[in-house]
């Protein structure tokens, strides 16, 4: 039984990477000035996951979004003043990685055989109780490409947290889910999704459209003339729920089961926290389970 217990185009080295075991406190104290209740909640939030979560010696993924650059920066900043040593970060985007090296932040590209000690990212919903998060929302066309990129490295951690505002985190959540597939017979599963959600053997909620997204602006469900296809070769299609969705565990297995389908935008974790940025507070949503089907 899965339970959330309230508790929170870039160049990189490649030189070889090992994993740094060993993790130092050091009795300098955390340059964290404490952050007035003005400031804005995402800002406390990202604060927040760097003091409580990120140690000297890590390796961390860092994520993409508002929040993580936000994070990113404050890491930065913790960097110059001391109170972190030797912390490594793995960019999750080209976003993240600007933004890394801007506050001097030593990075290292991505590989499946990297251990990482802790990754954050933002997430556009996570779910109440199962704390599965939708990833990959149409916010900015840079990102459209890297959300294998994104799960990956999150799947990777040893632990990680999604930084979100108090709206995103809910149950029965509706809006779309971003789903890559095959990009040569794209239409034929984009309407097998379609027939999945609008059958009668098991309905779980109601697809309006399924849409494939385009590159430049809002081009219909075709994608316009200029679809997106990602550096791997994939389409991605916007799966539009608009009735509450009972279950987003659901919703990935069925999506699975489907030829052609190469991931989508749901990530589960074992070992995952939500930090939630408040109007009021900061808090913290852990997930505490002994298994979880396809988590890590």
């Amino acid at each position: 039984m899965v339970v959330a217990a309230a508790s929170t185009p870039f160049s990189l080295s490649s030189v070889a990477f090992t994993r740094r075991r060993d993790f130092r406190r050091f009795s300098l104290p955390r340059a964290s000035a404490s952050l007035s209740q003005e400031a804005p909640p995402l800002l406390r939030a990202a604060h927040h996951t760097v003091d409580a979560y990120v140690k000297s010696g890590m390796v961390i993924g860092l994520g993409s979004g508002e929040a993580s650059d936000m994070a990113i920066r404050y890491l930065g900043q913790q960097l110059r003043s001391g109170s972190l040593e030797d912390v490594v970060g793995v960019p999750m985007s080209a976003r993240s990685a600007s933004e890394a090296a801007k506050y001097g932040i030593p990075l290292k590209h991505f590989r499946e055989d990297f251990q990482i000690d802790f990754a954050f990212h933002d997430a556009d919903a996570v779910e109440e109780n199962t704390l599965i998060a939708v990833i990959g929302r149409r916010r900015r066309s840079q990102e459209d490409d890297y959300i294998l990129r994104q799960k990956s490295i999150v799947k990777a951690a040893d632990e990680a947290v999604f930084i979100i505002k108090e709206e995103q985190y809910k149950a029965e959540l509706e809006g779309s889910i971003p789903v890559l597939v095959q990009s040569l017979n794209w239409l034929a599963i984009a309407e097998e999704i379609d027939d999945l959600y609008l059958g009668d053997a098991e309905p779980c909620a109601y697809v309006e459209k399924v849409w494939r997204r385009a590159s430049v602006g809002d081009a219909g469900p075709l994608g316009g003339d200029f679809p997106i296809v990602t550096s791997d070769g994939h389409n991605i299609l916007d799966v539009i729920f608009t009735t509450p969705i009972p279950s987003l565990a659901s919703v990935a297995k069925s999506l699975e089961t489907i030829d052609g389908v190469v991931d989508h935008g749901l990530i589960t974790k074992t070992r995952c926290t939500v930090v939630i940025g408040g109007k009021n507070e900061v808090r913290t949503v852990t997930l505490q389970t002994s298994a979880v089907e396809g988590g890590v």
